[in-house]
């Protein structure tokens, strides 16, 4: 009899443990994600402006969406900075961060999957009336439940404090395309005013070397003529390599091969806003400023953080029901509960880690408004000096320009000694490279501020030199 209880009984459970596993196996694969392989680019850049794409819909500053883009008669600056928030290898790993944040936040979401047991004892010996037993079982950690929300509410301002640094990001890349489209005009500029300064000493070097030969002239007194193409020689060398410098950052920049041509064309993007436009955005500079937006969302999300490791001092919870058999055919239900006694951690060092970790926050972000506020102060200051210095050099360059062209002219009708026309040249030269080296520095700054106060609606003194009568003029979003 036993044998026979026991062969009809086997097969029962079996098709139970059958079903079970077909019931969870069904549960599984509905919800499984596939695998694709993502293999390596090579990191080659484009070769050429026209396969970029800068579309408008991408842009977060108004100045960039509303400005139309069209690179065939070369890039303006702010077609420059459209290429490089579009295509800024630095933004794709940021944006890719930003992906990062939203998986994160979706995964906090999620509840724990249920744990489902099943066993089964086999009696060794036969008689008796002995029956197979098992026993089927499901759980679920409760305590899971009681900190979701802050974990949720935690993840989700992280995400947004990863959105905040990306739209942050795009605008320092606006303002680095900003800035080296300057260097570069500004570079090219001193290159060209450098190589005219040459060819023109270059008319003089004949006429020393002759006199040096035919002893009508020491090599003291001919030093400065000789060490005055040398000098200009060795300016030229020193400015390539720092035009090669910033012409390399801005082909990196807008995601360019190395010896992808590259035209600019236009003036640096400048501002100069009043003192009432710089209290007024250093007012709101909290309320708009994506970096501060940033730390305040980061703040938040420590928050939660901390109240999620409040409640997790409390004990752990995990829930289940069950059903069994014995070996005497006896069938059970019940249910379990499992519960964590709080008597030495309490979850103590991570309330102690997250609550320090949130003053720092806190530290961190008041210090940033201060410093922010400090360097803004600075920056205004630094355009107010270089304006008039600006126009004085400018009239300053002028005058010794014409000087020049009259020494010349001196000079070549033989009224005027070749070391006086060399001291004037020199002189003039000099003003020529200070005022662009002033220049270049006054929409350094410029740029800098509106980047520190991350308010376009200065754009509306701005004076951008462009191609196209296309306002880029922005307001903060």
């Amino acid at each position: 009899m036993h044998d026979a209880g026991r062969q009809r009984c086997f097969p029962s459970m079996m098709r139970g443990l059958r079903t079970a596993c077909a019931v969870a196996a069904a549960l599984v694969l509905s919800g499984c994600a596939s695998y694709a392989p993502l293999p390596l680019g090579r990191g080659e850049g484009a070769a050429d402006v026209a396969q970029l794409a800068a579309p408008t819909s991408a842009m977060s500053l108004p100045s960039l969406a509303t400005h139309r883009f069209d690179p065939a008669d070369g890039l303006d600056v702010t077609e420059t900075a459209m290429l490089a928030v579009a295509n800024s290898p630095a933004l794709k790993l940021k944006r890719d961060e930003l992906g990062i944040a939203r998986a994160q936040a979706f995964a906090a979401g999620l509840l724990p999957d249920p744990q489902l047991s099943l066993g089964a004892d086999f009696p060794q010996h036969s008689g008796g009336g002995l029956n197979v037993a098992y026993n089927l079982g499901i759980s679920e950690d409760v305590s899971a439940l009681l900190t979701r929300s802050s974990r949720k509410a935690a993840a989700r301002n992280q995400a947004q404090q990863v959105n905040l640094d990306l739209l942050w990001a795009e605008w320092q890349t606006v303002a680095q395309a900003r800035l080296l489209f300057d260097q570069v005009l500004n570079l090219r500029a001193q290159q060209a005013r450098l190589a005219s300064e040459q060819a023109a000493l270059a008319q003089v070097t004949p006429y020393v070397q002759a006199a040096l030969r035919s002893g009508n002239l020491t090599y003291d007194s001919a030093s400065a003529g000789l060490n005055a193409a040398a000098d200009v020689r060795k300016q030229q060398a020193d400015n390539a390599l720092a035009l090669h410098q910033a012409d390399s950052d801005l082909h990196v920049l807008l995601g360019l091969a190395p010896d992808a041509p590259l035209e600019l064309t236009g003036g640096p993007y400048q501002v100069t806003p009043t003192t009432t436009q710089l209290q007024q955005a250093l007012a709101d500079l909290p309320r708009r400023r994506p970096d501060l937006l940033a730390l305040q969302a980061g703040y938040q999300s420590q928050q939660e953080k901390l109240r999620a490791a409040v409640l997790a001092q409390f004990p752990a919870l995990n829930i289940g029901f069950n059903t069994a058999r014995d070996t005497s055919a006896i069938y059970t239900h019940g249910f379990s509960v499992g519960i964590t006694l709080p008597l030495f951690d309490r979850n103590r060092g991570n309330i102690a880690i997250e609550r320090a970790t949130r003053q720092q926050l806190k530290d961190d972000y008041e210090s940033r408004v201060l410093t922010t506020r400090s360097d803004m102060q600075r920056l205004a200051a630094d355009l107010a000096a270089l304006a008039p210095r600006e126009r004085s050099l400018a009239a300053h360059a002028l005058q010794l320009a014409e000087a020049r062209r009259v020494a010349e002219q001196s000079w070549r009708q033989g009224l005027l000694d070749w070391p006086t026309w060399l001291a004037l040249r020199s002189q003039s030269l000099a003003a020529d490279l200070e005022l662009l080296a002033v220049q270049q520095q006054q929409a350094t700054q410029s740029i800098a501020l509106e980047a520190l106060l991350g308010n376009t609606d200065l754009g509306d003194t701005a004076h951008p030199v462009s191609k196209r009568a296309v306002s880029t003029q922005a307001s903060m979003p």
